[in-house]
């Protein structure tokens, strides 16, 4: 990474969480006296190459969130913004935050704040492949049979889909933020709205994809059956930490 050139960790936390069908939005739901979203921030804070972190928060929840981010030592927190409706528009309104305070060169890593488990070596092989490529998309292989369901009223099929050929994406997704804002605008052009992830964008925006090291660990937080693996993953990793 040059030196002049900054990362920045753009967290999006500004989901409800519907599905976990909880009093409170799960990134916020404490799991062993500790918020999802302090997991997620604590990651990048410890890795050395990013420089500052940014939260795109459910409104009415940022006074919450650096509360947490002071209780917890998460320093490199520097701006808070409201989310949107989607996570398009999420996405848009933290890169035009960014826009006020850093340059289109400068390297924006764009996370699911419900990813608490992100690695270490997942951020640097992120930040690695983006040096070597001009992006990134953290992604693992799929290694289960897929079948395609052709006919949505039913829960059948008769297509498989060669396992070989296909990537589950995961966040990070690291991309400059010049890049960035142009995915954005032309999206805005082409009415392109509701985009699953910046991945999904950029490929409809003709852009190549490449991929950067994931990881099963690397999982995201919505269910409950979720937070009792991320638990239990928590208390293996503990154990490991300890022998």
């Amino acid at each position: 990474m040059e030196n002049n050139k900054k990362v920045i960790a753009l967290i999006l936390a500004g989901g409800k969480g519907c599905r976990m069908k909880q009093d409170i939005p799960k990134q916020f739901i404490h799991i062993e006296n500790k918020p999802l979203i302090v997991y997620t921030m604590e990651a990048f804070e410890k890795h050395p190459m990013v420089n500052e972190i940014i939260v795109v928060c459910l409104e009415g929840w940022h006074d919450i969130l650096r509360a947490y981010a002071k209780q917890f030592n998460i320093t490199k927190l520097k701006y808070v913004v409201n989310g949107g409706e989607t996570g398009q528009e999420s996405i848009k309104k933290g890169i035009d935050e960014l826009k006020l305070h850093f340059n289109n060169d400068d390297v924006i890593m764009i996370h699911d704040g419900n990813r608490g488990l992100v690695s270490q070596e997942i951020i640097s092989d992120s930040i690695y492949t983006y040096n070597i490529k001009g992006s990134a998309v953290t992604a693992i292989p799929c290694t289960e049979a897929i079948f395609e369901n052709e006919n949505f009223t039913e829960m059948e099929s008769t297509k498989e889909i060669p396992r070989e050929r296909l990537f589950r994406t995961q966040t990070p997704q690291t991309y400059s933020l010049g890049k960035l804002i142009w995915a954005h605008e032309e999206a805005e052009k082409r009415g392109i709205k509701n985009t699953v992830a910046t991945c999904s964008l950029m490929n409809l925006l003709g852009e190549k994809i490449y991929f950067s090291k994931g990881s099963e660990k690397n999982m995201k937080i919505t269910t409950i059956e979720d937070l009792d693996l991320f638990k239990a993953i928590l208390h293996i990793s503990r154990e490991e930490w300890i022998k």
